[in-house]
């Protein structure tokens, strides 16, 4: 068994001035509740991660993944532009465009390098980039890489977006948006903002990471909307959730696919993705369009998962609870884990609104007992912080009250 992973030693002698800048961002963290780690974690009840599906350990998205490690090997040995393109890669754009409709599908080595590369390739002082107040870090980084001017807009505001499209002065303009938003888990209406699109003459960008393998039976919200295959709608996936591998992909009209591999530097100048991904990603992608009962199977326990943590049921998997300070998030979720149970725990600057909460994530093969077991215990640890935190409010109010009566009437 390897052992725990190797702790670095305190610097000795004088530290440099980046050291010192180091240390100073850990205390700041420290001191606001915002310290993460990543350390390796025991056997719990998974309500944290993004398996939606249950496919990363089913045995024949496995069986596809060990069959590519033994045809291709264990990396893919280049970029994809020099020889680093196989038979994996093809399969698994072809399986991504059966699943979801779109006619054609470019993978990357990440969902965070799909759309760092299609902005960054559809950018420029004349692409005007309008993009929702909610979306990822990955489609910000991409948006900032282009060069573009850019418009964010108040969440799922489509008035705004309808101004920003009217408003500009650029030739070309792309609404970013997501399907599923990750921190809140509500849907975008993706038909009145490709209407907008259809209008103004504008591309839109939607990213599908927690839409794929949720909603529409499984091929995404942009399929269940109608518009896979619309020339003025595009896509990013990621196979890292529902599909349960790793990897991702840009899903549109083959004369954007030929645009990306001939300009999308993460395309290019990356590594591509292991044959052994991509062949996994293709594997689920077939489960996930063959058997559309994983996702209706999926959205009855995230409705389970809400209605008894009092929660609204979001439109996908995640299901959102807040707590208030990210020190109270952090200290629920550290004792959800000592009684064998794992949640998400979002804080700033992972929360758009600055709201710390409880990322509670569905999966199509939770069993009734592990779903009842994690909820049962989420609820109590919840009711004994709030107590806590009630009890510490009341303290508070008391001891002030003594005090200005000290005030008062001094002795």
């Amino acid at each position: 068994m390897p052992g725990a992973p190797p702790t670095a030693a305190p610097t000795a002698g004088p530290q440099t001035a980046m050291d010192a800048w180091l240390h100073s961002r850990a205390e700041v963290r420290e001191r606001r509740g915002l310290q993460r780690s990543a350390t390796p974690q025991g056997t719990v009840i998974d309500l944290a991660s993004n398996d939606y599906l249950g496919l990363s350990a089913d045995a024949r998205v496995i069986e596809a993944s060990t069959q590519a490690l033994h045809d291709h090997g264990a990396g893919a040995r280049a970029s994809r532009v020099v020889c680093g393109t196989n038979q994996a890669h093809q399969y698994l754009e072809e399986q991504l465009c059966l699943l979801t409709g779109h006619d054609s599908a470019l993978a990357f080595s990440s969902g965070y390098t799909a759309n760092l590369g299609v902005l960054a390739a559809l950018g420029g002082p004349g692409t005007l980039m309008i993009f929702d107040a909610h979306v990822h870090a990955s489609l910000r980084d991409g948006i900032k890489l282009s060069r573009s001017p850019a418009v964010e807009v108040p969440h799922n505001d489509l008035n705004a977006i309808a101004a920003a499209l009217a408003g500009r002065t650029q030739p070309r303009a792309v609404v970013v948006l997501e399907s599923i938003y990750s921190v809140l888990g509500d849907a975008a209406d993706l038909a009145a903002a490709a209407a907008l699109c259809a209008t103004y003459d504008a591309l839109l960008l939607v990213d599908e990471a927690h839409g794929i393998g949720v909603a529409g039976g499984g091929r995404g919200a942009v399929a269940a909307a109608g518009l896979a295959g619309a020339g003025h709608v595009a896509a990013t996936a990621t196979l890292s959730k529902a599909l349960g591998s790793q990897g991702g992909a840009v899903l549109g009209s083959a004369l954007l696919r030929e645009h990306l591999v001939n300009t999308a530097r993460t395309f290019i100048f990356d590594t591509a993705l292991a044959p052994a991904a991509a062949a996994a990603g293709a594997r689920a992608a077939a489960i996930v369009r063959e058997e559309p009962g994983l996702a209706a199977a999926l959205l009855r326990n995230a409705e389970v998962l809400a209605r008894r943590c009092g929660v609204a049921p979001s439109a996908g998997a995640v299901q959102s609870v807040p707590v208030g300070s990210a020190a109270l998030a952090a200290e629920i979720t550290t004792e959800l884990r000592l009684e064998g149970v794992s949640v998400g725990c979002f804080r700033p600057p992972s929360v758009p609104d600055g709201v710390s909460r409880l990322r509670l994530t569905a999966r199509a093969n939770l069993t009734a007992q592990e779903l009842d077991t994690g909820i049962t215990a989420l609820t109590r640890v919840l009711a004994a912080a709030n107590n806590a935190a009630e009890n510490s409010v009341t303290e508070s109010s008391a001891m002030a009250s003594i005090n200005h009566g000290k005030a008062s009437n001094p002795a």
